[in-house]
């Protein structure tokens, strides 16, 4: 059975309403498209646990900066409405700007109603160079939760700083739904999934699989008691390609995302990082 693509509201909360006539449960799954491997395991986690799933397909302007590539980010419906009708996926959500915010342009929080997760959690990682991302990454979310109504949503590890913001989104604001973490899909190579990743050259590429190898090296050294950070960093850095363009490497608390200095179960490590112009990023959790 082919997913029903619709592009309003409306119809969304009509088809919405009457699933929960029936009593259904219901998945969400956030992305902005360019489906691979990665969002397929989001959405048959999401058929494991739901009686009806809904996968949103919506490149959010408003998470983009000035510098970033919101023009030239892959927009591929054609593709992903074909791995959704595999999957077996019920509703295609896509919309266009206007239908999510009344307006073709981006828009700033001057003119309209942003939410502001703590600063505390915003600057800092993939935060401190993507100023007001956050904001509309919990933005956007909030409207689709409020569209859908879910009973629960799912989201990738990879983006972490994220899924804590939602995560504690989700808690603050007493929405009635749970966010559903999912683990990290990597190619065979050990590279994590991302649209972002046909950007890449074949040299590039290369140079990208020492992210994920510094992980690995890290993962086995605490494995084996190394706990002091300093050394953690060091080997990193030691491993990564040196035609990487390092924007971070962190160690934080996955429970309070506050910086650590000895590394303990639950810890975050994650970094950020060029390779080209593509900026790529991964983590672990100890």
């Amino acid at each position: 059975m082919s997913a029903i693509l619709l592009n309003n509201i409306k119809d969304v909360r009509n088809n919405i309403k009457a699933w929960k006539k029936e009593g259904f449960t219901i998945g969400l799954v956030p992305t902005m498209g360019a489906l691979h491997a990665g969002h397929a395991s989001l959405i048959k986690k999401a058929k494991e646990t739901c009686d009806k799933v809904i996968v949103s397909v919506f490149v959010n302007p408003i998470q983009f900066g000035p510098n970033e590539d919101l023009d030239k980010y892959p927009r591929t419906l054609e593709a992903d409405k074909k791995l959704c009708d595999e999957l077996g996926c019920d509703i295609i959500f896509a919309p266009s700007p206007k239908e999510m915010y009344g307006a073709d342009n981006k828009l700033s929080n001057t003119e309209f109603t942003f939410v502001c997760p703590p600063y505390n959690l915003v600057d800092c990682l993939c935060g401190k160079s993507r100023v007001g991302h956050f904001d509309g990454v919990a933005t956007v979310v909030l409207k689709l939760f409020n569209i859908t109504t879910p009973d629960k949503a799912f989201f990738g590890q990879k983006d972490a700083q994220q899924l804590f913001i939602l995560t504690k989104m989700v808690k603050d604001l007493n929405l009635d739904l749970e966010i559903v973490p999912c683990p990290i899909v990597r190619e065979d190579d050990g590279l994590a999934l991302s649209s972002r990743n046909t950007y890449l050259s074949e040299e590039e590429r290369k140079n990208a699989l020492s992210i994920s190898k510094a992980l690995k090296e890290i993962n086995s050294l605490y494995l084996n008691d190394v706990t002091d950070t300093k050394i953690l960093f060091d080997t990193a850095i030691s491993i990564l390609n040196k035609n990487i363009e390092l924007e971070y490497i962190e160690f934080r608390n996955f429970e309070t995302f506050e910086k650590v200095e000895k590394a303990s179960k639950n810890t975050l490590v994650a970094i950020a990082a060029k390779s080209g112009k593509t900026r790529l990023i991964d983590n672990i959790i100890l």
